[in-house]
């Protein structure tokens, strides 16, 4: 999503003063497939989308971290919708708006920018949904990984000073790693991630100890393993 798009969604919500919500570290807004009568849109904070598949595992979608609408938007006459996704907050606190959908989709039929938001937001989601079939099957385990981690630098990297490494300024578990990736279990990721440290592809932050952050030392040998 562009930042002007973005940015007119913002100050669309602010303007009908919208409520905004808070929720704490680790507490979800939502649950897959249970119906509710809101739109959520993130306001400030990070958060997880992920489903629970057949078997129990966690599948994870995405991390997000700046303004966008949580909840996809089915038909718009319907009062209650089943949520797509369990949210979990990932940052100390976020923010969302809460919105009727019934009103919300209101909003956007009286008014062409958000028309052309929403046109926009479905765009994005599909891009999202092909990069990630892309990454899951056009890679083995390794590729996925390092496709993911390449991912994690343009949403959460900065650039280290004095090197051309990138710090993944986000803790993100073995667990988690695996979810995104479609990896069984956190140990074959603790092994692969091993594999590309001795390979001088990664390293660890260490500065502190209550957080545990990835450095990407060469790019241009991380996307050796990926399959574009």
């Amino acid at each position: 999503m562009s930042n002007q798009e973005t940015d007119y969604l913002v100050h669309f919500l602010k303007d009908k003063k919208i409520p905004i919500i808070t929720k704490d570290y680790h507490t979800y807004l939502t649950f897959h497939g249970l119906k509710d009568a809101n739109v959520f849109i993130l306001k400030e904070g990070t958060i997880k989308t992920s489903v629970i598949l057949q078997d129990g595992r966690e599948f994870n979608i995405s991390y997000i971290n700046q303004p966008d609408v949580i909840s996809l938007l089915h038909d718009e006459a319907l009062q209650y919708d089943e949520q797509p996704f369990n949210v979990r907050i990932e940052s100390n606190i976020a923010t969302f708006y809460q919105i009727n959908r019934v009103k919300f989709w209101h909003y956007v039929n009286h008014d062409p920018q958000l028309q052309n938001y929403i046109k926009q937001y479905y765009r994005h989601r599909l891009s999202e949904a092909l990069s990630r079939l892309q990454r899951l099957t056009m890679n083995g385990r390794v590729g996925a990984l390092a496709s993911f981690l390449r991912e994690m630098s343009i949403n959460f990297g900065v650039p280290v000073p004095n090197s051309s490494s990138i710090l993944i300024d986000f803790n993100v578990t073995n667990e988690d790693l695996a979810g995104f990736c479609s990896i069984a279990n956190y140990t074959s990721v603790s092994r692969m991630l091993r594999k590309l440290k001795t390979e001088n592809v990664i390293a660890f932050d260490t500065s502190d100890q209550n957080k545990r952050r990835i450095i990407i030392t060469n790019s241009h040998k991380l996307d050796d393993y990926i399959a574009y």
